[in-house]
């Protein structure tokens, strides 16, 4: 296995604000492709109703549809635009991922039927599989027991995306459905053009690996992963988090509309706070515990609380509570990035690219699965005639996986964490 490298040892003759330019633009990158998810949550009822018609109930599974097929291509092409970056380097993958991305949000502002909107979620959801990419360069640029707070940063700029997402989308959102994806087409193009001036690249001849096919691809790389030591329990605890995480962008507008009749600058609002303070977590918080508990403990505090999160928001009956308990449930986002430091740390400098390939396309299963569960759960439990009447449904059944993704964990996935105090400078 070869040792990690710092990027700045790599560039000695670089000030320290060209070497932080980089990160910079990277975090920019992971919450654009963020916002792809959290920019269109308060305006897909609307924008539905408006090309599709029918009642929200029958829009909310159009809603997940289209969150599927966005999901589907970034599993399939998660762990190929890892492997090519891999190979050619993670720049010219970014930033023509970039390009595409800004093109695309401007087909989306014009689209006029619902399979136009189809169209452009398959393209979104490849140019966002860049996130393997950039979570590999930061790989790339981290020391072993750096990684998992330096993923932070990713989680990060993961949550200032979803807070910007619905922020726009929300405030937008109210001259028009279409008005946000013009913003979002601006935003990808200058980062775009940023990422050209300043991104260095650091795959060299040392950890250059040659592409192929049968690890290019979602089920050849995690065959590949999973025979490491240890490391497909992990997968299997990660998987699992990512499904039940995605119960707020699934159901979040349709829960809050049908529960506390809220629209789309309450459903931003919320989601921004939300968003807040997963940034918060990820990006200075998680640090602050990692230090004092290690990646063990990190990973089953963030499990301990998001179940009595997700019960909690199932039963909430006021639209206050909702919105007080709304940033509290960000306080498990610590799960991930504790995560990602334990497998990181467990695979060689050249497979960081297939490694963060393989987490980006387990993230995109869980999208595939979660929109489709999640609002199938709250049309069944929210259309007329149901048995019960319970528009929160969705989050016990992402209570019930957090609990079997924690036992998971304990019984087997915990053995290559660091102890307490060894995952932080």
């Amino acid at each position: 296995m070869r040792r990690a490298r710092n990027y700045a040892a790599l560039i000695p003759d670089q000030s320290e604000t060209s070497v932080r330019l980089p990160i910079l633009f990277i975090v920019i990158t992971v919450m654009l492709d963020a916002m792809g998810i959290g920019l269109i949550v308060p305006v897909m009822p609307d924008l539905l109703l408006e090309v599709q018609g029918g009642t929200l109930a029958s829009v909310a599974l159009w809603g997940g549809v289209l969150s599927t097929v966005f999901a589907v291509m970034q599993f399939i092409f998660g762990p190929l635009l890892g492997a090519l970056s891999d190979r050619f380097g993670r720049r010219p993958v970014l930033l023509v991922s970039l390009v595409v991305m800004s093109l695309d949000y401007l087909v989306m502002a014009v689209a006029g039927s619902i399979w136009l909107l189809l169209a452009g979620r398959m393209v979104g959801g490849i140019t966002a599989a860049t996130g393997s990419t950039a979570a590999a360069y930061m790989a790339d640029i981290s020391k072993p027991h750096e990684k998992a707070a330096n993923f932070g940063l990713i989680g990060a700029g993961f949550g200032i995306g979803f807070v910007l997402g619905p922020v726009i989308g929300g405030m937008l959102g109210e001259y028009g459905a279409r008005a946000p994806f013009y913003a979002a087409a601006a935003l990808s193009a200058i980062n775009a053009v940023f990422g050209y001036l300043v991104l260095r690249e650091t795959v060299t001849d040392e950890i250059r690996r040659p592409f192929d096919w049968r690890r290019a691809n979602p089920f050849g790389a995690f065959r590949h992963l999973a025979r490491l030591p240890g490391i497909g329990p992990l997968l299997l605890v990660y998987f699992i988090y990512q499904v039940a995480f995605y119960v707020y962008p699934a159901v979040w507008a349709y829960f809050t509309q049908e529960r506390f009749d809220w629209g789309p600058q309450t459903i931003g609002l919320s989601l921004a706070l939300f968003g807040v303070m997963m940034a918060a977590v990820q990006g200075g918080l998680i640090r602050l515990i990692l230090r004092r508990w290690g990646e063990r403990l990190t990973v089953i505090y963030g499990h301990v609380f998001d179940i009595v999160a997700f019960g909690m928001i199932a039963f909430v009956t006021t639209g206050t509570l909702a919105l007080i308990l709304t940033p509290l449930a960000a306080l498990g986002a610590v799960i991930t990035p504790a995560l990602q430091g334990i497998m990181s740390r467990a695979v060689g400098d050249d497979a960081q690219g297939e490694l963060q390939g393989v987490l980006t396309s387990l993230n995109a299963l869980a999208m595939i699965i979660a929109p489709l569960a999640m609002t199938s759960v709250f049309a069944a439990f929210t259309a007329p005639g149901a048995p019960v009447y319970l528009p929160g449904a969705p989050f016990l059944v992402s209570l019930v996986l957090m609990i079997v993704g924690l036992v998971v964990f304990l019984r087997k996935g915990s053995a290559l964490a660091a102890p307490r105090g060894d995952t932080v400078a």
